[in-house]
């Protein structure tokens, strides 16, 4: 059995049993056997990240970006053997999606991390010079990350974007592989580990369990030595961790559902519709739709247009054949909500029956409602199937179009497709100020699958696509703060503060209060 990583040693589980992975690809269990940790585990991890968050707590911030920099380089050591592993767990493939992508992205948000955290403009360092109160947004305390199922690399707990924004704020990291792909996560474990020895780091910089019993879960993310927790996956579970976080008091960071609606105008369609049907079935299906911005739900004007454009998706669906889905779970839920949704009136319209027996996977579904069945049951019809499957719903005029829309739940993205011309403006500025408050990202003329590792980014949005509409999980510098609290010091003397807050030792963006007026003094840092 393979041994968890606890305060810096490769050491045995105290375990309740265990667990193997699979490959998707032809459905056979995989030899590598997993521990599920007892909360002995748990609580000698945190044990250990208590201590290592009071280093970090006195750590200048370029050894942490030192720290980062390293495990990225640590990381591009091993890039075949972790290619190979991500392809073997989860069915991506090696070219161009895990090697050429997702790898790079990763390694990519780390040295983006580290820039900040040398940087530290981050923290919001402000100074009032006259009252000589200053405040700084430092670290929180140990995070606990659990990793998604679909980014086996930028989204990994001990190597993703929760991960890096935790480390870059100053915090150790707890991590709780996903059990889709564990062996991928041991590997980066094992290779952030070397870089924290490298770099003389806190030996429990990073910490992985590989799978717990529910109870311990939700027990793990309310316990008084956490900061916080930052979490990417399922609905049902999310809310259960979230439910036991709140009621101790601590923050946790959640991505949850999203169907990512997308408005096609009447214009777009007469305009373009055989190009948007090759656009859309291509975002659709990509990555056999397992996104967090999959483009699952179609508002279509009834009619010629919309009718044209539901028959060309609906052969492209069922032409394409049909891809390898993350593992038999994914493949029983999306299966599940296909049943779901026919029984709550939508029509599949899509003529393949079965996929690929050989592998985890479900046919191409493309299904069918109208715009007041939506409106009737919009809980029903919103459930997410994540996968290569979609819902279209047929609208008949604007009216009933913005009462679709206000039947939304949240999401991490929305989109309006509309004419070059100025035919669809009016309907334009009559749904958009609605669907904007539905969504994090909005997007014109665009799918939304891509997420570019942005400052700019938002992969965020109202419940049910995140748990706090008020912050996102891509976008350095501004997730650090997630995992920062605001620290005041107020008459505290110059060697007592902070480097960021010394009058001697100016950030790169320090806000102070001078002659009555606040001014942001920058120093220009080589990074």
């Amino acid at each position: 059995m393979q041994n968890v990583l606890i305060n810096g040693q490769w050491r045995e589980a105290n375990s309740s049993g265990s667990f193997f992975a699979s490959n998707p690809n032809n459905r056979e269990k995989l030899t590598e056997e997993y521990p599920v940790s007892t909360w002995e585990d748990c609580d000698e991890a945190l044990n250990a990240a208590a201590e290592a968050f009071v280093e970090m707590r006195l750590m200048d911030r370029e050894k942490i970006a030192i720290f980062l920099d390293t495990f990225a380089a640590q990381i591009e050591e091993r890039a075949d053997e972790l290619v190979d592993m991500a392809f073997t767990e989860t069915g991506l493939p090696k070219s161009p999606r895990l090697g050429d992508v997702e790898l790079p992205r990763t390694t990519g948000q780390l040295r983006q991390a580290a820039a900040a955290a040398k940087s530290g403009s981050w923290a919001l360092p402000t100074i009032d010079t006259q009252l000589n109160i200053r405040s700084v947004f430092a670290g929180l305390g140990p995070v606990v990350v659990f990793g998604p199922n679909n980014f086996p690399f930028a989204f990994n707990s001990v190597a993703g974007g929760d991960f890096a924004a935790a480390i870059a704020s100053g915090n150790p990291v707890i991590g709780k592989a996903n059990s889709s792909h564990p062996g991928t996560t041991r590997i980066l474990a094992e290779q952030a580990l070397k870089a924290a020895e490298l770099t003389g780091m806190p030996k429990a910089i990073v910490q992985l369990l590989y799978r717990t019993g529910h109870a311990d879960g939700e027990k793990l993310v309310s316990d008084p030595r956490v900061g916080a927790t930052g979490y990417t996956g399922s609905r049902g579970a999310g809310l259960k961790l979230k439910s036991a976080a709140d009621a101790a008091g601590k923050p946790i960071y959640l991505e949850l559902s999203s169907v990512n609606p997308v408005i096609m105008l009447p214009g777009a369609l007469t305009e373009r519709g055989s190009e948007l049907v090759d656009e859309y079935a291509g975002s659709c299906l990509m990555g056999t739709g397992q996104f967090c911005t999959n483009p699952g739900v179609v508002f279509i004007p009834s009619g010629t247009a919309g009718d044209a454009f539901t028959t060309g998706v609906k052969e492209k669906f069922d032409a394409t054949p049909a891809g390898t889905l993350l593992s038999e779970a994914t493949e029983k839920s999306l299966s599940e909500s296909v049943s779901f949704l026919e029984n709550n009136g939508a029509t599949k319209v899509t003529t393949v029956a079965e996929a690929d027996s050989g592998k985890f996977c479900c046919p191409n579904a493309l299904l069918v409602t109208t715009a007041e069945n939506f409106i009737n049951q919009p809980e029903a019809m919103q459930t997410e199937a994540f996968g290569n499957a979609a819902l279209f719903v047929t609208y008949e005029n604007d009216g009933q179009l913005i009462d679709a829309v206000n039947a939304l739940e949240g999401n991490l993205t929305g989109c309006i497709y509309s004419d070059s011309g100025s035919s669809d403006d009016a309907s334009y500025q009559k749904v958009a100020p609605h669907l904007a408050q539905k969504v994090g990202r909005m997007l014109n003329d665009k799918m939304p699958t891509g997420v570019a590792v942005s400052a700019a980014m938002n992969h965020g949005g109202p419940y049910p696509a995140t748990g706090h509409p008020g912050h996102s999980a891509v976008g350095i510098p501004g997730t650090l703060r997630r995992f920062a609290m605001l620290q005041c010091y107020d008459n505290v003397r110059e060697e007592r503060l902070p480097s960021l807050l010394r009058d001697q030792s100016p950030s790169s963006e320090t806000w102070r209060l001078i002659d009555g007026a606040w001014t942001c003094e920058s120093v220009k840092l080589t990074v």
